[in-house]
């Protein structure tokens, strides 16, 4: 048993299924030893009776063989000669429970632990292979799934897979969704694969655009596909020896040496015209959207999706695709690829695409994409994306981009409910999404800097951030530039706000301000009109913060 456990507790497999193994050891354990248990439970009862009575004989025709009815037996045989074993602690508490409920009562103590076990077991492998379906479907992220698919989950470990479109080196939030589904495919036990479209992104996806892609070069997709790669680390299990570690391919792989006419001969033959042009996705560029209609290449964007599918589930056991609902004429191109080829079934599930409840796309800003590497979206500008969305939204994203359990979500709308000025939904939610995308460091740099705007003593806090948060939380504001040579050498700060930037019209005003206690510099309030300001007030070197009145900041750059 202690072997057992020490090697069950190294498998990275469900904490129930770790559980539910446990309970058979010490089921078989049980049962390897009940003849010397009933052996010495008979003896408690009846310490002074022949042990060689009914009782022993039932125990020795019942369980003479193996080591349980050896030692049931020799334990006997030594009570009868007077010879008395050490007695192990649980022995003496069965033996109680013996002697206060009869041996019914043991048979029910023996029978609620075998249950135990069995529910143990039960919920273990519910865990491992059934659960992925139901918790998508509270979540709201199912739309679509073909028939057998959630039979399919129930009965074995299914390897899957979710395309990713790699024409950036970062994924964006609107990929987090798919993200979000394999790793919950993942935590149920299955196996994700996170396809790289780098054979369909050179040429391009007709579903849901109005024109083609830009197409990309091999480089620079190699370059995206490791950039994303590390991206995905932070949400999947890539690096461990377990059945369902998560595996990133790439689809130029395979695609890369195959010959028109091969496709055409082994793949083309198999789907008729008439099947590809009834998709929705080809209709709808059909009837009027584009303007320059769709191109022959985007046509067979279908045809190479579905090889896709084919290919891994040839060479990878891949059962299931999954994608957004507006994939689904190209995931279900795949399934019936592998049923006309290879006769077998393959199944399809979707998720539906993110809206936000004004009818606005998701994951847009005024500025583009919110992007989920640094450099292109600071973990502030992240952070208030989140903390942003609106109350009907809130409680949807919680679902769909958390592990939050629907307990604990129904417990913040209901705080939420009840003072919604507090923004408790919001406030979890960009915690949530912060942390699990960048870290709790940066989670807390942009609360903190959050904080800025409406304290009146965050100089310290402006001293630490970086130059990058510090121009996305001012961004919009005017701009002045200052000579380097004037803060080098000192410069009287009302000649720094009338005269080398346009803070105020005139030497007078600002004094005006000053004397009234209206001018700050860096968050701290500027009594003197006298003062002189130096380089030791710049912020990461460069930057002066000045504010004038309660709400009106201006940046000054200082070059």
């Amino acid at each position: 048993s202690l072997v057992a456990i020490i090697l069950i507790s190294g498998v990275k497999v469900s904490f129930f299924l770790k559980c539910g193994l446990l309970g058979l050891i010490g089921i078989v354990g049980l049962i390897i030893a009940a003849p010397y248990r009933m052996a010495r439970i008979i003896s408690f009862l009846n310490p002074w009776s022949d042990p060689l009575g009914s009782g022993y004989q039932i125990i020795q025709s019942l369980y003479a063989i193996g080591p349980g009815g050896i030692l049931g037996q020799g334990f006997l045989n030594s009570r009868q000669k007077h010879f008395y074993l050490p007695e192990p602690q649980t022995d003496f508490i069965f033996a109680t429970i013996c002697e206060e409920f009869g041996i019914f009562g043991a048979l029910v103590i023996i029978s609620l632990f075998i249950i135990i076990c069995y529910s143990s077991i039960k919920l273990a492998l519910t865990q491992y292979v059934m659960n992925f379906v139901e918790e998508l479907r509270w979540r709201g992220m199912v739309h679509t799934m073909t028939p057998g698919t959630e039979e399919l989950l129930e009965k074995e470990m299914v390897t899957a897979y979710l395309g990713i479109d790699p024409t950036a080196d970062s994924l964006h939030i609107g990929h987090l969704c798919g993200v979000m589904i394999l790793r919950h495919f993942q935590r149920c036990g299955h196996k994700p694969l996170a396809l790289i479209g780098g054979a369909t992104g050179m040429i391009g996806d007709p579903s849901g655009k109005s024109q083609e892609r830009n197409l990309l070069d091999e480089a620079t997709l190699r370059h995206n596909q490791e950039a994303i790669k590390r991206q995905l680390a932070k949400f999947l299990d890539f690096e461990s020896d377990a059945p369902n570690r998560a595996e990133l391919v790439n689809n130029y792989d395979w695609m890369k040496e195959f010959s028109f006419l091969d496709f055409a001969r082994e793949i083309g033959k198999h789907i008729t015209v008439n099947y590809m042009m009834a998709k929705e996705s080809v209709q709808k560029r059909l009837n009027g959207e584009a303007r320059d209609g769709l191109s022959f290449t985007e046509f067979t964007y279908q045809l190479l999706q579905g090889y896709d599918f084919l290919h891994l589930y040839q060479h990878k056991d891949c059962k299931l695709q999954m994608g957004g609902s507006d994939q689904w004429g190209n995931i279900t191109t795949g399934s019936e690829l592998i049923r006309r080829k290879l006769g077998a079934e393959a199944y399809a599930l979707t998720c539906p695409l993110i809206t936000k409840a004004d009818g606005g796309k998701f994951g847009k800003t005024e500025s583009g994409n919110v992007w989920l590497d640094p450099r292109y979206t600071s973990p502030y500008k992240f952070y208030q994306f989140w903390l942003n969305v609106s109350d009907s939204d809130a409680e949807k994203y919680l679902k769909i981009f958390t592990f939050l359990s629907e307990e604990e979500i129904k417990a913040l709308a209901e705080e939420h409910a009840a003072d919604p000025g507090q923004r408790p939904l919001q406030k979890r939610l960009a915690r949530e999404v912060t942390i699990m995308v960048h870290s709790e460091a940066d989670y807390n740099a942009a609360v903190e800097a959050s904080q800025i705007l409406f304290s009146n003593s965050a100089n310290e806090a402006l001293k630490n951030i970086d130059e990058a948060t510090l121009l996305d939380i001012f961004e919009g504001v005017p701009q002045f530039e200052v000579s380097a040579e004037d803060i080098k050498a000192g410069v009287p700060v009302l000649d720094l706000l009338a005269v080398k930037s346009g803070v105020f019209a005139s030497k007078g005003e600002a004094r005006k301000m000053v004397q009234g206690g209206g001018v700050s510099i860096n968050k701290e309030k500027i009594a003197d009109p006298n003062a002189v300001v130096s380089e030791e007030v710049l912020l990461n070197g460069k930057y002066i913060l000045v504010q004038r009145g309660k709400k009106n900041y201006y940046l000054l750059i200082v070059k």
